[in-house]
């Protein structure tokens, strides 16, 4: 896990989340919800084991992983999926399979925000956090 990812984040800004949301068929309710929430995550270690917490005013996700190795994620939108973590030139590669899908999130720090990719299909989001 690098470090530079340990703390608390906020979201500041977000492209083409809504568009990312259908293409993983979320709800059009669920997608309005999603678009209201400014999300809060930290990412904490223990010894080997990174926790990515995320809170919103409607929910709270948690997800604990070792770096490399399988794991169940209940995502936010409820997808039960497996999923895994590794180190990505310098940044890290999210990535969740479920029922024949699969999706990616590239997180990386670029000028000391933490930026995450979302790929589905041919579809991409863009969703910028600042430390809090």
């Amino acid at each position: 896990m690098s470090e530079q990812f340990l703390g608390t984040w906020k979201l500041i800004s977000s492209e083409n989340f809504d568009e990312y949301m259908k293409e993983l068929g979320v709800s059009f309710a669920q997608r309005k919800i999603g678009s209201l929430a400014k999300p809060q995550v930290t990412i904490t270690l223990d010894k080997d084991v990174t926790t990515i917490r995320t809170e919103t005013g409607f929910k709270i996700n948690e997800i604990s992983f070792r770096l490399g190795q399988e794991f169940e994620e209940v995502t936010m939108d409820n997808r039960k999926a497996k999923s895994i973590i590794t180190r990505d030139n310098g940044g890290l590669m999210h990535v969740q399979k479920w029922n024949g899908n699969h999706t990616t999130i590239k997180r990386k720090l670029v000028q000391g925000k933490m930026v995450l990719e979302y790929t589905m299909n041919d579809i991409t989001c863009t969703r910028v956090y600042e430390r809090v």
